[in-house]
């Protein structure tokens, strides 16, 4: 899928109101875990308000 796909993509899973993990998004996408990580940052980058939550260790 091309990036901007992917982008929405991710807003659509953000914006279906459950929590996601980023490995779960990456999962989907069939992309690694920092690409979804360099998406999210161009989203906020471009004024869409992500709220994330730290992740268990």
């Amino acid at each position: 899928m091309a990036k901007n796909d992917n982008m929405l993509a991710i807003l659509w899973m953000l914006n279906s109101g459950s929590k996601i993990t980023a490995k779960k998004i990456a999962e989907k996408l069939e992309v690694n875990m920092r690409t979804v990580y360099r998406y999210i940052e161009s989203l906020c980058a471009s004024g869409v308000p992500i709220v994330s939550d730290a992740g268990q260790n």
